[in-house]
């Protein structure tokens, strides 16, 4: 099947009996088991599986060609068991342009833990030169948040194959539809699906998905089933309907994010623009090479400082100035103060989530907050 086939049927199950055409919501905690204390339906207890949830992780399975997937509560949570599963001692390699809160969760949650370099993951021997014997994960982000940073992942693949490493690459940005990094070699993916797979800014959750099933991955499933941060039915419901539609706005979340990037590239108030779909960007011709389209986000730098950029947000009317991404609506946010003083963001920064309005409005909107640092 095809992407947008596999998006509306592999995570529905039309009912045995009642034969309704979208699988209902399975609510109930636990489940009868047989005369002989058997479960002839494969469910005990629904913090170890569910109906919905099932079905959620086998679409996402199915939609990034991998052998299986859990979902968990949270992207982080999603993250969060893969480094739980490398065991305390271990050593990491993670970007040094990556999502902050997954950053704070590595130095704090697992301070004492695990050991972590952050790196320049687009300088392959940046990476080469903090490998060490007890390097167990590489850690990527492609198109990484929030300076969309392209990493050559047939590259680092190659360079862990060669050390005995696993990689994981967070998809989050690019979803699927535009990039598959287990075809690429990377033995996890890991979603905030959250944002673009549940696609409407009403869903909490996360997913790992595995290229193999082995014993590093029955790990994890354990962590999953025994750790008890796992998706609600309901969640699980509405992340297979967000999913259903995912190929379609993705293209037109693409479709806007490549005129806006255009627009602000052109514009007298931007010194900059982060996006992989501008020949001018640095990660351009790797990106065209692994990804099959560019994705609808996009940072950019306002001419002047925190004062400027803080301004244009203010005025603007049909964006809204909020944290996370991935919805129908179009999110802008300035993430220095998002991620506090430690933060290596510019001050100047402005990260976009390009929603699926009409690109004309969008335009006319930014064009009008410009006016207000004249």
């Amino acid at each position: 099947m095809k992407i947008e086939t596999i998006a509306i049927h592999a995570g529905n199950k039309i009912d045995e009996h009642s034969k309704a055409v979208i699988q209902s919501i399975a609510l109930s905690t636990t489940f009868q088991r047989a005369d002989d204390g058997s479960y002839p339906q494969g469910y005990v207890y629904s913090r170890m599986d569910n109906p919905n949830r099932r079905s959620l992780e086998n679409v996402i399975a199915k939609l990034e060609g991998g052998q299986d997937a859990c979902a968990f509560s949270s992207g982080n949570a999603a993250a969060g068991a893969l480094f739980q599963s490398l065991g305390p001692g271990a050593h990491i390699i993670a970007p040094d342009d990556m999502y902050h809160g997954l950053r704070n969760q590595i130095l704090q949650v697992f301070d004492g833990i695990l050991e972590v370099d952050f790196v320049d993951m687009t300088d392959l021997q940046a990476v080469r030169e903090v490998i060490r014997p007890i390097t167990r994960l590489i850690w990527i982000e492609t198109p990484s948040n929030p300076l969309l940073k392209i990493c050559d992942l047939r590259a680092l693949v190659k360079l862990a194959q060669d050390n005995n490493i696993k990689v994981a690459c967070d998809n989050t940005f690019s979803t699927p539809i535009f990039q598959q990094p287990l075809s690429l070699g990377c033995d996890f993916v890991m979603h905030s699906t959250t944002k673009y797979l549940s696609g409407h800014s009403d869903v909490l959750g996360g997913v790992l998905v595995t290229s193999i099933k082995d014993s590093a991955w029955e790990k994890i499933r354990a962590i999953q089933v025994l750790g008890g941060a796992v998706p609600s039915p309901f969640d699980c419901y509405m992340t297979v309907r967000g999913i259903k539609t995912l190929p379609y706005r993705m293209r037109g979340h693409y479709q806007n994010a490549i005129l806006l990037a255009d627009f602000l590239d052109k514009s007298p108030y931007v010194d900059k623009v982060f996006y992989p779909g501008l020949e001018a960007h640095p990660g351009h011709e790797i990106a065209k090479q692994q990804m099959s389209s560019f994705g609808g986000m996009l940072s950019f730098l306002v001419k002047g400082g925190a004062n400027e950029a803080i301004k244009v947000l203010k005025n603007l009317n049909i964006f809204t100035q909020a944290t996370s991404l991935g919805g129908v609506e179009s999110l802008v946010e300035h993430r220095a103060s998002v991620e506090g003083p430690a933060t290596q963001t510019p001050q100047n920064l402005i990260r976009v989530s390009v929603g699926i309005e009409n690109i004309t409005d969008l335009i006319e909107d930014l064009e009008n907050a410009f006016k207000s640092i004249d």
